[in-house]
């Protein structure tokens, strides 16, 4: 008798099976979902410029930003190129090796005069940020690395070697380095200069031929050389002209170029040595025969500056005694200038007073004058006005004469109007007789003999009153 334990478990198997194949599903659609999402989307960070390119839709884009942003899962690819790079020729004195940095041995150059160096360099670029620049790049080098070998590493070389024909080895290592650099970057930067080869006479200093006065052959001597050189040619304005620059295209800025300690090759180098070995001794003896010179000039200095402060002794008291007879006679001078100006300031001040007397007398003259002529002017006033007077005088008295009865008539009028009154409460005794004179012819009124009757006795009567207490 079969047991029924096996015919169940045969029965629940395949929905086991079944649910573990959907779990199974689910698991790797899950899996599938976080796949899809993370491709989907990528980060960019601060200092890379990130080009992608959709192979499904063939278009380019590019960001410089740091942030997160959509893609093409499995049809998008993303290249990163660093925004600063640096290529270290050979010049590792700080020993980091950084990301962004590249290192590559020496640059090997030779000369105007054939002789070779090799110069440590460091060129530090930036991308451009314009976003066309960056597509039209990534077209054409298609990474950061081919970016790198195919065009910063080769035109950093190409610029230094070409550079460097435009001088000669003694020039380069005796003072030319900097103008070398600067001449390196601005080439770098703005393009090579366009040179034409020419013949140039250079003085240069070189190791003397093996002879009896050179038997070691460590002796030098200067010659003038031709030289074949880059000489740089110049438009009508007289700026350079260039050719044109590779980093232009891309917009690729050359920030900095730095040169380390060039190395020149062995028969430079001993060269450089025994020259240096014999300016040096040259130095020691033009300074010797200075300071030997300068002893005498020394010297011959000392024995004029006693010879001078001889004579300017002597010179000092012939002065000294010429300002004190100066002094005497200047003394005198001004004792006889103070006396003349003393008399002529008594002879001005009398002068002075005789203006003064004089104004003063020709005042009083005036005043005189003044005075007669308004004396004059008054006499005449009262001439004038006497005459004026007589002749109204005259005119009344011509007037009266003229008109005598009516005068007279107006005298007695006037007299009557006066004596009436008083005579109002007078008697009158009339004379017994009245004799008229004899000389008047005229008739005698009686009027008149009352009038001068009655006056007269007003007069003794007004006497009395007076007279009594």
């Amino acid at each position: 008798m079969d047991s029924p334990v096996p015919s169940r478990m045969d029965a629940l198997l395949p929905a086991f099976l079944n649910g573990l194949k959907k779990y199974l599903i689910g698991i790797v659609s899950s899996l599938l979902a976080v796949v899809l999402a993370m491709s989907s989307f990528f980060t960019t960070e601060l200092g890379y410029t990130y080009v992608v390119q959709d192979t499904l839709f063939g278009s380019i884009r590019v960001f410089s930003e740091p942030g997160i942003h959509f893609k093409v899962p499995f049809f998008s690819n993303v290249y990163t190129y660093n925004q600063a790079m640096t290529l270290n020729f050979g010049n590792q004195e700080s020993g980091e090796k950084i990301k962004s940095t590249r290192q590559l041995t020496e640059v090997e150059v030779q000369f105007a005069d054939t002789y070779t160096a090799r110069i440590p360099a460091t060129f530090r670029f930036r991308l451009s940020a314009d976003p066309e620049k960056i597509v039209a790049m990534h077209r054409e080098f298609r990474s950061y690395d081919n970016l790198i070998d195919s065009l910063l590493i080769k035109n950093a070389k190409n610029v230094t070697v070409v550079t460097a024909t435009q001088y000669t080895g003694e020039e380069f290592f005796q003072g030319g380095l900097n103008k070398f650099k600067v001449q390196l970057e601005d080439q770098l930067q703005n393009g090579l200069y366009e040179t034409e080869r020419q013949q140039v006479e250079v003085e240069q200093t070189d190791l003397a031929a093996v002879s009896s006065d050179n038997e070691d052959g460590d002796k030098l001597e200067r010659k003038v050389q031709l030289v074949w050189k880059n000489i740089i040619l110049q438009d009508g304005s007289g700026q350079a002209k260039r050719i044109a620059n590779p980093l232009d295209s891309y917009g690729i800025q050359v920030r900095q170029v730095t040169i380390g300690r060039p190395l020149p090759e062995k028969r430079l180098d001993d060269l450089l040595v025994k020259k240096k070995d014999l300016v040096a001794k040259r130095i020691t003896a033009i300074q010797a025969q200075e300071t030997a010179r300068a002893e005498a000039k020394t010297a011959q200095l000392e024995k004029e500056i006693e010879k001078a402060r001889a004579i300017q002794d002597a010179q000092r008291s012939k002065e000294l005694a010429i300002i004190s007879k100066q002094k005497e006679v200047e003394m005198e001078r001004q004792q006889a200038e103070l006396e003349r100006v003393r008399k002529e300031k008594e002879k001005a001040v009398a002068v002075l007073e005789k203006q003064k007397q004089l104004e003063i007398s020709v005042a009083e003259r005036d005043i005189q004058k003044a005075n007669a002529e308004a004396a004059t002017y008054a006499a005449k006033a009262i001439r004038e006005q006497g005459l004026a007077e007589a002749e109204v005088a005259k005119a009344h008295l011509l007037a009266k004469q003229a008109a005598r009865d009516i005068y007279m008539a107006e005298i007695q009028r006037d007299i009557a109007e006066v004596m009436y009154p008083a005579l109002k409460n007078v008697t009158i005794d009339m004379p017994d007789y009245y004799v008229q004179g004899q000389d008047t012819g005229a008739p005698v009124s009686s009027l008149d003999v009352f009038t001068s009757l009655g006056a007269m006795e007003q007069i003794r009567h007004t006497n009395r009153a007076a007279a009594t207490p």
